[in-house]
Order: C-alpha cells, then sequence, then structure tokens
C-alpha cells in the first residue's frame, strides 16, 4: 500500500527507521552487531514476558471445570497438564517457533507485517487488508487485559503471606501499573538490560520450585502422553470447551514471538525458548500437577510451590516478572501504532525517540495514555485475576486465527507451496486455534465482551479513517490543476522569482500542491528552486537505500521527488534530501521554505459516510500529530498555508 506524505490529510508513519538517509555514524550505531547471547538474554526479557508469567493463573483456572464436581480425579488433573504442555508444543513451538519465524517480511514480523506480505502477494487484496485491521484491533484489547491480569495475579500472592495484605492488593496493582506507565516515556533502554536477566531468574526460578513435587511424584510425566489430553475432551462434554478456554491462557503470549522478530531475529528466540523458556514452564506445569495431586484441596498452586520461607521472595519475583509482561505488551502496542499509522490505518500520532542509539526504541504519549486509563479501568472493574480471566483469550485466539489464515496465503502464493500443501500445514493449527477461539467465547457475558468491544471500535475508528482519507482525496481531486500543465503556463508567464529553494509536500506527485497554487495566488512569488515532494509508505519494513529518493526535472525551477520509507520507519524529510547530493541536486537547508498545507475539515450535507462518522473522522484528523514534527521539518523553515474543506 502507498501512502503520502502530504500534510493536508494527517497521513502516517511510524516506527523505528529513522536511519534512512542517516549520517553513517548514526546508522552504524544502530546496525552494529549485538553479540548472539545478549540477543537470547534480551529475548526471554523481552518475547516471553507474557507467556512466561503464565503459571501464575493458567494451571488453577484451568483446574476450574473439574473442581465444579467436587471430586478431582488424578485423570483430570493429568488431563489438564497433558492440554496444557501440548498446547505450548503444537501452537507455540511449531507453529510460531518452526513455522512462523520463517515468515519475516525484510526481518520485520507480527500481523500487520504478514498482513503486508499476504497483501502484496495477493496484488492489493481488500479482504487480507481488513483481516489485517482486525487483527490490530484485536491486539490492542491483549495490550489492555494483560498488565491487569498479569500484576494482579503476583500481587494476589500477598493474601497467602496474611489475610491482613487482602484489602491492600488492587490499590497495591494499581500503583505498581500507573508507575508503570509513567516511567515509559523515559525510554526502556536501561529497564530493557534488566528485564532479560530478571526473567532468566523467574524461568529457573519456575523450574526450580517444582523439581521437588515431580521427584515426589514422578507419575506426572505421563501427562506427556495425549491420551490423557483426548481422554478429557471426550469424556467432559461441554465442560472440555470450559477447560480448554483456560488452558488457552497458557499460551497468550505466543504472538510476541512473531512481532518481536524484528528486535531480536529467529534464532535468538528459537534459543531462548527450546534452551530455557519452554522446559522451566513444562516443569513448573508438572510441578503444580505433582503438588494438586498430593493435595487436591490446593487453592493456589502455583505460590504453594514454594516453601514457606520462599513465598515472599516469590511474590516480588513474579511481580518484577509480571511488569516484565506488561512491558513486553506496552512496547508491542508502541510498534504496532507506529506500524498502523504507517499503512494508513490511523492518523499520524506523536513519536518520541527515546535513544540515540536504537531507532527502534519510542514513546507514542496518546498510545501511553490510553492504555494506562484502560488497564486501570478494568483492573478496579474485575478485582481478581480470576475474573479477568474470563476477559483474557478472545483478542488473542483471534489474532492466532487471523495469523494462521494469513500465513496459509504466504505458504502458498510467497513459498510457492501447492493449496492442498499449504492447507495440510496451516489447517491443523486452524482447527485447534477455532477450538481455542469456541471455548473462550462461552466466556462472552463473563467479561470476554471487553476485548471484543475495544476491538470493534477500533475497527470503527481505523475504518472510519481509511474512508474519509479516501473521500477527501477524492474531493479534492475535483480541483485539482495537473501539475505539467501548471509548470508550462509560468513558463510562459512567470512571476516575480526569488533566492532558495521551496518544497512543496503533496500526495500526488501528478497533481499541483494546494500550497503552490495559494502562495502563487497570494505571494505573486516563485523560488528559483522548486520541488514538488510526495512521501511514500511502501510494503515493506524497510525502503531499500536505491529506491530512498528518486528526482526528476519538469521544468527549468521544478522538480518532482519521491521519497520511499517502510512502514517500520519514521520519516526524516529534511536529512533525506541531502540523498540528492549524489545525484547533482544542491540542498541547503539554510536557504529552504517547506510549504505545507493544513486543512481545516467540515462535515457535508451529503458524503460518503453519515454524519457521525464525519465527526469521528474530523476529530481523527484535528487530533493528529503535526506534519512538521512527523517530518521532522526544523519549524522555522515551515509556511503553512490553510484551507477548508468538507468531507
Amino acid at each position: 500500500m502507498t501512502q503520502s506524505a502530504s500534510p493536508s490529510v494527517p497521513a502516517a508513519p511510524t516506527d523505528p527507521a529513522g536511519g534512512l538517509g542517516a549520517d553513517p555514524a548514526e546508522t552504524a550505531r544502530e546496525h552494529a552487531p549485538t553479540p548472539f547471547w545478549t540477543l537470547v538474554v534480551g529475548s526471554v526479557g523481552v518475547v516471553y514476558g507474557d507467556i512466561g508469567t503464565s503459571p501464575l493463573y493458567a494451571f488453577r483456572e484451568a483446574l476450574g471445570p473439574a473442581r465444579a464436581d467436587n471430586i478431582l480425579l488424578a485423570e483430570e488433573v493429568l488431563g489438564t497438564t497433558s492440554l496444557i504442555i501440548w498446547a505450548l508444543l503444537i501452537i507455540v513451538t511449531i507453529k510460531y517457533v518452526v513455522i512462523l519465524l520463517r515468515m519475516d517480511n525484510n526481518g520485520e514480523g507480527g500481523i500487520l507485517s504478514l498482513m503486508a506480505l499476504a497483501r502484496k502477494a495477493l496484488g492489493g487484496s481488500t479482504i487480507v487488508f481488513m483481516l489485517g485491521l482486525l487483527g490490530a484491533s484485536l491486539f490492542y484489547g491483549d495490550a489492555i487485559i494483560t498488565p491487569a491480569i498479569s500484576v494482579l495475579s503476583a500481587v494476589e500472592g500477598l493474601k497467602l503471606v496474611t489475610p491482613v495484605f487482602e484489602p491492600y492488593v488492587l490499590p497495591i496493582t494499581v500503583a505498581i501499573i500507573v508507575a508503570l506507565f509513567l516511567v515509559q516515556s523515559r525510554g526502556t533502554s536501561k529497564v530493557a538490560a534488566f528485564f532479560g536477566p530478571v526473567m532468566v531468574v523467574w524461568f529457573l526460578a519456575l523450574g526450580l520450585a517444582a523439581l521437588p513435587h515431580i521427584f515426589d511424584n514422578p507419575s506426572v510425566f505421563a501427562a506427556f502422553n495425549p491420551w490423557y489430553a483426548v481422554h478429557y475432551l471426550l469424556g467432559h462434554g461441554t465442560g472440555a470447551l470450559v477447560a480448554l478456554g483456560a488452558v488457552f491462557l497458557a499460551v497468550t503470549g505466543a504472538e510476541a514471538l512473531f512481532a518481536d522478530l524484528g528486535h531480536f531475529g529467529r534464532r535468538p528466540i528459537q534459543v531462548a525458548w527450546l534452551g530455557l523458556v519452554a522446559p522451566c514452564l513444562t516443569l513448573n506445569y508438572l510441578g503444580q500437577t505433582a503438588l494438586v495431586l498430593a493435595k487436591p484441596d490446593t487453592t493456589d498452586p502455583f505460590y504453594q510451590l514454594v516453601p514457606e520461607w520462599g513465598l515472599i521472595p516469590m511474590v516480588v519475583l513474579a511481580t518484577l516478572a509480571t511488569v516484565t509482561a506488561s512491558q513486553a505488551v506496552i512496547t508491542g502496542a508502541f510498534s504496532l501504532s507506529r506500524q498502523a499509522v504507517q499503512l494508513g490505518l490511523l492518523p499520524r500520532l506523536e513519536i518520541r525517540h527515546t535513544s540515540e542509539s536504537h531507532s527502534g526504541q519510542i514513546f507514542l504519549p496518546q498510545v501511553n495514555l490510553l492504555l494506562l486509563l484502560g488497564v486501570v479501568v478494568l483492573t478496579i472493574l474485575f478485582r481478581s485475576s480470576s475474573a479477568l480471566a474470563s476477559a483474557y483469550g478472545i483478542a488473542v485466539t483471534g489474532t492466532m486465527l487471523l495469523t494462521a489464515s494469513m500465513a496459509f496465503v504466504v505458504l502458498w502464493k510467497v513459498w510457492k507451496l501447492s493449496p492442498i500443501a499449504a492447507a495440510a500445514a496451516i489447517v491443523p493449527f486452524i482447527v485447534i486455534e477455532f477450538l481455542f477461539l469456541l471455548s473462550n467465547l462461552l466466556k462472552v457475558f463473563e467479561g470476554g465482551y471487553v476485548p471484543l468491544v475495544l476491538a470493534g471500535g477500533l475497527i470503527i475508528l481505523m475504518w472510519t479513517w481509511v474512508r474519509g482519507v479516501k473521500i477527501l482525496i477524492t474531493k479534492t481531486r475535483k480541483t485539482d490543476v495537473p501539475l505539467v500543465e501548471l509548470v508550462g503556463m509560468l513558463e510562459k508567464s512567470p512571476p516575480h522569482q526569488v533566492r532558495g529553494t521551496a518544497v512543496f509536500l503533496t500526495s500526488d506527485p501528478e497533481i499541483a500542491p494546494a500550497a503552490l497554487l495559494h502562495n502563487l495566488k497570494h505571494n505573486k512569488v516563485l523560488h528559483e528552486k522548486n520541488v514538488v515532494l510526495t512521501v511514500q509508505t511502501v510494503d515493506t519494513p524497510r525502503s531499500g537505500e536505491a529506491d530512498r529518493i528518486r528526482i526528476e526535472p519538469i521544468g527549468p525551477r521544478f522538480y518532482k521527488v519521491v521519497m520511499k520509507f517502510g512502514y517500520m520507519e519514521t520519516p526524516n524529510i529534511p536529512r533525506t534530501l541531502t540523498l540528492l547530493r549524489k545525484q547533482g541536486f544542491k540542498f541547503d537547508i539554510m536557504a529552504t521554505s517547506f510549504f505545507l498545507s493544513r486543512r481545516s475539515i467540515r462535515p457535508a450535507a451529503h458524503s460518503g459516510m453519515p454524519l457521525w462518522q464525519d465527526r469521528i473522522f474530523i476529530t481523527l484528523a484535528k487530533n493528529a500529530n503535526d506534519a512538521t514534527d512527523f517530518f521532522q521539518i526544523p519549524t522555522g523553515r515551515v509556511v503553512e498555508v490553510g484551507t477548508q474543506v468538507t468531507v
């Protein structure tokens, strides 16, 4: 998909690649090779933060249906554990670690990257575009629920230390969440360096806490036999579906494997999973199984794995781990928002880079504030991790299903497998995830409506933005003047000429920019060099250096320039313009003026959208980040020309 950088329609790019056109020193810093084991430890902290905290609540909730009969049978406990182990093996290990990590889009992962890959393979499919939009919306639902359920489940361990702490669980949780979001503006580099080692300790603690209980009852290894999982499902009717919804909590962080592919690379993520994360998670679930088999009345098998003297240290470590899991989701939401803006799904958002050497470390104030409000409201409304577990899962299963669907397209069209072979590889995952989705849909009225409502609202916002921009472009084209025609007229009857270079931003390089027309109309002057600039977002994470910028003379004083940025890059117009020197075009920022069109949008009596949608679009446009900041243009070099349009 190609999107204009025109300031008139708050379009937008977002992401960490501000370095295309960067100076060599900065580029070298950004792309300096990171030691392999540093990447492995980093991926443990960021990629596996969410899935790594699932043992806090997943096994406890999965036993719920079996406990409903008041008689907890050994077969039911082993069946629950078997379901969790095989879910980790099939969904996480095979689908994500083995297959999806190979479906990178120029090194980047995540549902929007996969959407861009699949859409390009199908020649711009609208259906795939809508699926990507839905997947992105569902991810935000996950991003709001994860910090709430993770931190709550960790702090709830204080109740086991002494019941005196029970009234303080909710206030402590809210305080931790607020503090977490407040420090986002400071950047995550120092905190991220802390995350990896903390999570390594966390996973080792998960495994070590379980070992004594496994030694006491080694028969728990029978859970590796899939017969127990199948027997449980076949013998519990609708109760099995309810159990599946809770079992799915054990794999809710799997999507992060794919989403963070660009940050760490395939091999570090795979090594971290196979060498540390998967073994420790499996040991912990087996340990909880052994404990429940020995003491069926155990209410919180995770914390009761540790001896009394280790309870407070484990609560502290769990809290640190859940903060890490929350940080991973928040960072993912920032990255997804940047990609959504670049792909034209959202208006321009303010993006602050929090690191001079790593362009991927960004902070989006608007997204951060909305996430904070959402997480705090959910925490206060649901008040416990068990209640929140009902709201968790639908968003993740939906995203996983959409990811699998687009993976089928990539296998078929990009990897050139036959449709039958592609289906054979993907359909088993779709069937399993569809069962998980059905099981989670049973929880809609208990809280599962939350991510659905959030996703529905975001879909309306994104679709309104896409439609509004399209309508606005269509309307303005009715009064457009072809650029070549205008240049011809100016050659025959040239206005007064002034020194310097003028850069006019436009969404369509074939049409004379509105700012140019207004400058001629009101100021009646023309610069000695006039650049008609279009910024495009391409369907790859980063634009190739060869395609970064091209220039085409269209008259003695006019030039058409097209800049291309990937959807994972933050455009920097002045820096990229300096690349034109290699093509013989002299550029001096101190002798250059940037002319931007600022449109005031009003609802029209007869529009392509209902009035309520018009108002949403206008609100989004008003809150879009200023083009000057977004394209990193020096404010002292900008001239804005205002016009009024209806939509």
